[in-house]
């Protein structure tokens, strides 16, 4: 099995993250990482993605601020750095309620520097409760404060370190739909496919950006596996072990059943066991 290279990790929380089953996923990745520009386009706090540490990469999420983080840790981390120091410093329940608020008034919000938009996502998953990420119909961070003693808001050495591997390797950044971001993928392209999962149930958890990711857009993202799948690109998918999810891939793919501990959910019921699948478009 090919080993990780060391040294990188997510700066944040992330609700779907995939830490638990890097083992797994990369297991049924090729060997020869560096022959291949790779492509993920649902990245969140891309765990896979610094596992891997590709070469060549076009990282993608619809969460608009999401991405900001990566443009800016890449661009601009030693003003960000010194930002988070200052939220790290202020941090109390009315500090944090008072960055949270920020976006209530849209234009204000708007043309703040992008470096603060950032720093406070950054900020804001530090210290919310159980590190959530969720947005209301009208795409307000809307997640209270949580009860940590003393968070580990400013990561430096590690956002330097995120940093440097980025502006020293040919990684794309981009944000918007996850078709738009694919469209260049060809026959050495490698695509890792993470998706919000299918929750017929709604236990699991998708609420990162309004509007969510319903089976409309599971269908939709099912057919871009398969024009990928003709373009010659390997592709591996994660998903929820659900009938739906079985039904849409089957004949297309060798399905993989996994198991994992669901990690953050609002409420603690849903938390647990969960049952998922990889669904990957080529064989070993």
């Amino acid at each position: 099995m090919r080993q990780a290279p060391p040294g990188l990790k997510p700066y944040l929380k992330w609700a779907g993250g995939k830490r638990q089953l890097l083992a797994e996923i990369i297991k049924n990745l090729p060997l020869n990482i560096k022959d291949y520009t790779y492509y993920e386009p649902f990245v969140g706090a891309g765990a896979v993605f610094f596992a891997l540490q590709p070469p060549r990469g076009v990282i993608n999420d619809f969460n608009t601020q999401l991405m900001t983080t990566y443009r800016i840790i890449k661009d601009d981390v030693e003003a960000l750095i010194a930002l988070l120091k200052e939220h790290e410093k202020n941090n109390t329940p009315e500090y944090f309620y008072q960055i949270r608020d920020l976006d209530r008034n849209g234009p204000e919000f708007a043309r703040l520097p992008e470096v603060e938009k950032a720093g406070r996502l950054i900020f804001l998953n530090k210290t919310c409760f159980n590190g959530l990420y969720r947005v209301n119909a009208r795409g307000l961070f809307n997640v209270p404060r949580g009860r940590y003693k003393n968070p580990r808001i400013c990561e430096e050495t590690l956002l330097r370190a995120i940093s440097h591997y980025l502006q020293t390797n040919a990684i794309t950044i981009l944000q918007g739909d996850f078709a738009a971001a694919l469209q260049n993928a060809g026959d050495t392209a490698l695509v890792y496919l993470d998706p919000p999962y299918h929750s017929p149930n709604k236990l699991n958890f998708t609420g990162y950006q309004s509007p969510g990711f319903g089976e409309d857009e599971q269908l939709r993202l099912r057919d871009c596996f398969l024009a990928l799948t003709e373009r010659g690109a390997k592709c591996l998918l994660s998903n929820a072990d659900t009938e739906f999810i079985r039904k849409l891939y089957h004949p297309w793919g060798e399905i993989i059943p996994l198991q994992t501990k669901r990690m953050i959910n609002s409420d603690a019921s849903g938390r647990g066991q969960a049952r998922e699948v990889l669904i990957k478009n080529w064989k070993n």
